[in-house]
């Protein structure tokens, strides 16, 4: 009996000991896994600065505004993974953006379309940018769901009248046969 007991126990032991290497071999892929995450958003704030500065540079206002589109679509995609890493992207992109005001304002001044894309990206906080199209996103969410369950009742609607319909012919075609 106390050798059966032993074997028990040592069973026990080898199966907690290889539960808690693989606890240990899970981590530090967690950790690889969140670093690639900042290396993304870090990579996306160098080409964003990158790009932004070719067209400072080329002193090119609606290959700015383009550029500056393009800035605001990336913050909603890095929003959809990471909020935090929206607010970093932001915030960089808004002290470039402060840095070079002036060189911006000399060559695209009269361009409203890149001033208002410039404002919609510096007059704010980072944190209320990002904020703001959370609501916005949530909000489409939403409403795409609200859509999708007013299309599922429509269509069920639909089945249920032409189910009807199928009925009623198939009752009209029966009595017919019947000659009623």
């Amino acid at each position: 009996m106390k050798k059966l007991m032993f074997v028990v126990m040592a069973a026990l032991a080898i199966g907690f000991t290889s539960c808690d290497s693989k606890k240990a071999q899970q981590a530090p892929a967690d950790e690889v896994e969140a670093s690639a995450e900042a290396i993304d958003v870090e990579s996306a704030i160098n080409e964003a600065t990158t790009k932004l500065s070719e067209q400072i540079e080329a002193q090119d206002p609606s290959k700015l505004q383009e550029v500056l589109e393009a800035v605001q679509a990336k913050v909603k995609e890095i929003l959809a993974q990471n909020p935090d890493a929206a607010k970093e992207y932001v915030t960089k992109v808004q002290e470039f953006l402060k840095e070079n005001a002036d060189k911006i304002k000399a060559f695209a001044a009269d361009n409203a379309a890149v001033e208002a894309a410039v404002n919609a990206l510096t007059a704010a906080p980072a944190e209320s940018i990002v904020d703001g199209l959370m609501s916005t996103l949530k909000g489409a969410g939403e409403a795409a769901q609200e859509a999708v369950e007013d299309a599922a009742d429509a269509a069920k609607d639909a089945a249920k009248e032409k189910a009807g319909e199928a009925v009623d012919a198939a009752a009209d075609k029966a009595k017919e046969a019947l000659g009623i």
